[in-house]
């Protein structure tokens, strides 16, 4: 069985883990995979749509999709 010392400045803190080297190194890698995927970032354009389609629907000037499905006659 391995023996651990843990300094007093580290057992302070109560988010301290053990775990072993391999399972860390897949966290680093997944980890890594996520941090690289880009995130959607909208264009001024869309945030100003955005901004507007969000004042109508507060006002009520929206259509539901059942009122869209039946003037466009039903479904097909």
């Amino acid at each position: 069985m391995a023996i651990v010392t843990i300094s007093k400045t580290l057992a302070r803190e109560k988010d301290l883990i053990a775990v072993p080297r391999s399972t860390y190194g897949e966290f680093l890698a997944w980890q890594k995979r996520i941090k690289a995927r880009r995130t959607f970032r909208p264009s001024v354009a869309e945030r100003r749509a955005l901004v507007r389609d969000r004042k109508n629907f507060s006002r009520g000037r929206y259509v539901t999709l059942d009122e869209l499905e039946h003037e466009l006659g039903g479904r097909r």
